[in-house]
C-alpha cells in the first residue's frame, strides 16, 4: 500500500478526494461550537465548508469548544491535523470522501472555562453553537422546566466567573460584552430537542438570572435563541471507520461517516447575523415546529422502537434490525398505527413518505450504527422522543397498543440482560435506578410506570397502563420474537417483500 497522507493545511494538494481550496490560514473566526462529535462536523461544519468552498462566508469560521475533560482527547486529535476533517459519504451503492476545512481551532478545555469564556465574549463571535445530547439542557424530567436544583447549576450560580457547564460559560460571556458595551451572540441550539433553541433560552436566561437578574433580562431582551431541525445519521467512529480513510490515502484519527442525506431548516433569528447556508442547501422556515416534529417523532422515536429490542436479542446495528423481518414489521406497524396520525405533513413531504424516506435510511448496511449507541440515554429520550406521541394517542382515544410495546421492550432491555443471557452492560445515566424498576416489573409490570421522574401522570391512564403491563409480561413469558410477531400479524410477508 502506498504511504498515507497526514492531514494537515500543507498536505491537502496531495490528496485524491475533494478538499478545501480556500485559503484556510486567511479564515476568521465566527462561530465557537460546543461539543465537537460527529454530527456536528457532519452537519453543521459541512454546510459552512460548502459555502467556503463558493468563496464565501471567510469571516465565518468555525473555532471547537469543549467543557469536559473527555474533550481533550477530540481537541488533541484535531489539532495534530489543522483542524481537518475527513467526511466518508456511506451510500448504499458507492462510497465516497471529501475533506473539510471550516473549524480552524480548538480551545483548551479547562476548569473554570476562562479560555471558552474569552472567546466567546470576543465581539468577532456572533453565533455560539452546541450539540450537548439531548440530556445535556438541564431540564425537569416531568415539568420539562429549568432544574434549578442541579448540582453543576448550583455551582455555576455561586461561581458564575468560573462556571462548570457550557451554559455558565455563556452567561459569563454574555456578562463580559454587556459590560464593554457589545451586543450579544446567537445562541444555536443543533441537538436533537423539539423547540431546540426555546430549551436552550430557557438554561441560559433562568440560569443568569439565579446570579445576575438585571443580565438575564438583557439576555432575554437582546440575544436570540433560534429554533432548527438538524438530520444526518453519523455514526460513532472505531477502528473498521478509521480503516476506510486509508481506501482514499488518507491518515485521519477524526474522521467521520455519515449517510448521504442532511436536512437543516432554521429559524431566521440571527441577532448578529448568520452565514448563508441556504445557498448550499439548508431551509430558512418560520416553520420549524412542523418540520421538526416529523423527523423527531418518525425518526428519533423510530430509533427507540427498534434499538431496545435489537440490544435484547443481540443483534448488533440498526441496519441489522431492519433487516430483521419480525423487527421491521414491528417497526413499519407501529410508525403507520400510531405515529404518523401524530404528524402533520410539511412542504414537500407527507408522514407516509417520510416513514418510507426513514425505513430505506435505517436498512442502509454501509451505515454501522449500533443499537447500543442508539439505546443510549433512554430516560431522556424516550420522554423526549417516545412519550409525547403516546400522550397524543391517549388525547385522541387512539390505540397505543404498539408504543406500549416500545416502552415495555424498554424496560426489558433496562433488566440488564440479552436474551441470550449476555450482560447489557450500563447504559444511561441512571442505569442503576433503571435496572432497579425493571427487575421489579419482571414481576409486578407497574413498578416500571411508578417512575414519575419519566412517566409523570401516564400510570393513570387504564388503556396504556393494560397494555403495558400485558405486553411486558408477555416479553418475559414468551420472549421478544414471538410478542413481535402476535403485534405485526399480517405484515410481515409485506415488510420483507
Amino acid at each position: 500500500m502506498d504511504e498515507l497522507t497526514s492531514l494537515s493545511n500543507a498536505t491537502l494538494d496531495r490528496l485524491s478526494v475533494e478538499h478545501p481550496t480556500y485559503d484556510r490560514t486567511a479564515l476568521t473566526p465566527g462561530i465557537v461550537h460546543i461539543g465537537v462529535g460527529n454530527f456536528h462536523r457532519a452537519h453543521q461544519a459541512w454546510y459552512l465548508h460548502r459555502l467556503m468552498q463558493e468563496g464565501l462566508a471567510h469571516d465565518w469560521a468555525i473555532i471547537g469548544a469543549g467543557v469536559r475533560p473527555y474533550d481533550a482527547a477530540m481537541r488533541e486529535k484535531l489539532l495534530a491535523q489543522d483542524c481537518l476533517t475527513t467526511l466518508i459519504q456511506l451510500d448504499p451503492e458507492n462510497v465516497s470522501a471529501e475533506v473539510i476545512g471550516s473549524m480552524i481551532d480548538y480551545l483548551p478545555i479547562e476548569e473554570g472555562n476562562a479560555p471558552l469564556i474569552a472567546q466567546m465574549a470576543d465581539p468577532a463571535i456572533r453565533i455560539v453553537s452546541m450539540t450537548v445530547t439531548e440530556s445535556g439542557y438541564y431540564i425537569d424530567p416531568v415539568t420539562k422546566g429549568f432544574d434549578a436544583g442541579h448540582e453543576d447549576l448550583v455551582h455555576d450560580a455561586a461561581n458564575p466567573d468560573t462556571p462548570r457547564t457550557a451554559f455558565g460559560a455563556i452567561v459569563a460571556a454574555l456578562r463580559l460584552r454587556r459590560a464593554a458595551g457589545r451586543g450579544p451572540f446567537t445562541c444555536q441550539s443543533c441537538d436533537n430537542l423539539q423547540g431546540n433553541g426555546d430549551i436552550l433560552r430557557q438554561t441560559v436566561v433562568s440560569l443568569a438570572r439565579l446570579s445576575d437578574p438585571a443580565l438575564a433580562d438583557w439576555i432575554g431582551a437582546e440575544a436570540t435563541f433560534p429554533n432548527s431541525m438538524v438530520d444526518c445519521i453519523a455514526p460513532a467512529t472505531g477502528p473498521k471507520e478509521l480503516a476506510l480513510a486509508a481506501d482514499f490515502g488518507i491518515k485521519d484519527n477524526a474522521l467521520v461517516t455519515h449517510e448521504a442525506f442532511r436536512q437543516w431548516v432554521i429559524e431566521d433569528k440571527f441577532c448578529a447575523g448568520r452565514p448563508d447556508w441556504d445557498q448550499v442547501g439548508a431551509t430558512f422556515s418560520d416553520d420549524v415546529h412542523g418540520f421538526e416534529t416529523m423527523k423527531i417523532r418518525i425518526l428519533n422515536a423510530g430509533h427507540q422502537v427498534i434499538a431496545n429490542v435489537g440490544e435484547i436479542l443481540s443483534i448488533e446495528t440498526i441496519a441489522d434490525c431492519m433487516a430483521n423481518p419480525t423487527i421491521r414489521a414491528f417497526f413499519g406497524k407501529v410508525q403507520r398505527s400510531e405515529i404518523a396520525p401524530t404528524v402533520a405533513p410539511v412542504p414537500g413531504k407527507t408522514p407516509a413518505e417520510y416513514v418510507d424516506l426513514i425505513e430505506t435510511r435505517f436498512s442502509n448496511p454501509r451505515i454501522v450504527d449500533t443499537t447500543r449507541r442508539v439505546a443510549f440515554d433512554g430516560s431522556a429520550r424516550h420522554p423526549g422522543f417516545v412519550l409525547p406521541i403516546l400522550r397524543d394517542q391517549v388525547a385522541a382515544g387512539r390505540s397505543v397498543e404498539g408504543l406500549a410495546l416500545v416502552e415495555a421492550l424498554w424496560a426489558r432491555m433496562c433488566a440488564g440482560t440479552r436474551e441470550d443471557g449476555s450482560v447489557i452492560e450500563a447504559n444511561d445515566p441512571i442505569w442503576d435506578d433503571l435496572k432497579s424498576a425493571a427487575l421489579a416489573a419482571k414481576e409486578r409490570p407497574l413498578a416500571w410506570l411508578e417512575q414519575s421522574n419519566i412517566y409523570g401522570d401516564l400510570i393513570e391512564n387504564s388503556m396504556f397502563k393494560e397494555a403495558f403491563s400485558k405486553s411486558l409480561a408477555a416479553i418475559w413469558n414468551d420472549g421478544c420474537e414471538a410478542v413481535l410477531l402476535d403485534y405485526a400479524d399480517g405484515v410481515s410477508e409485506k415488510a420483507n417483500s
